[in-house]
Order: structure tokens, then sequence, then C-alpha cells
């Protein structure tokens, strides 16, 4: 598990829902490829509105047609290794919002191996199967 306190750097790509690569959304290819790289952790975020360099607006409104709503896929991780992976976004992102911003984390922690296997198997705190 990658350690992770004090300073870092926050990755967040403003894509839309619609965007792809290779077919699949675009999205879940920069979340694969972060995993790849071995980035502390990536998050993806469904927007209910908004709209980009295109002036268009996208909402999830009843009367709206649009259906392309904003995606923020968000990255946390140390400076260089979010660094060493711009790159990657340059081949994937031809249209959308790329920031950096600096930050502090406070808490990055994950589940233990034991938190981890109970969860799997459904036990209650007794050790006893749930419903």
């Amino acid at each position: 598990m990658t350690r992770l306190t004090g300073r870092a750097l926050r990755l967040t790509v403003l894509v839309g829902e619609n965007d792809t690569w290779h077919h699949k959304p675009l999205y879940s290819e920069i979340v694969r490829r972060a995993h790849a790289a071995g980035l502390a952790g990536a998050s993806v975020f469904r927007g209910i509105e908004g709209f980009g360099a295109s002036f268009l607006i996208h909402t999830s409104r009843l009367l709206s047609l649009s259906e392309d709503l904003p995606v923020a896929i968000v990255i946390v991780d140390t400076d260089e290794r979010v660094r060493a992976f711009l790159p990657q976004l340059d081949e994937l992102v031809a249209e959308g919002l790329v920031t950096l911003d600096d930050c502090e984390v406070i808490r990055y922690t994950g589940r233990d191996d034991t938190a981890r296997a109970s969860d799997t198997k459904g036990s209650d705190t007794k050790g006893e199967k749930s419903p």
C-alpha cells in the first residue's frame, strides 16, 4: 500500500461522460492507467450540470436533452508521481480541462487484510454469518 501524508498534488481531469478511448469510457481508461502507474488512488465524480470551452450547457434536468454530463477524475499523490503521469493524459484527453493543485494529505488509509477478509465473508462482529 502506498503511504501518503503531508504535501501532495491533486490532479483533476474534467471531461464529458460520453468521451471515449477505444470504445470505452475515457474516465475508466484514466483510472485504469493511474492504477497501473501505481498512483495512490483515483475517484470519478459525475456532475449534474456544467459547461466548458464549447459553452454548451450539459445538465441532468428532466426537460433537457443533453446526456453528456461532466465527469471529474481526481487523483492525489506526490508531486513527482502525478507529474510523471501527465504525459499519459496528453495522449488521452483531446477535449477537457486538466488542473493541478497543491494540497495536504491529512489521512490516507485503506482497509487492512483482516477487515477485507471479514467484508468478503459477510460476517458480523461475533464471526457469525450475516443473513
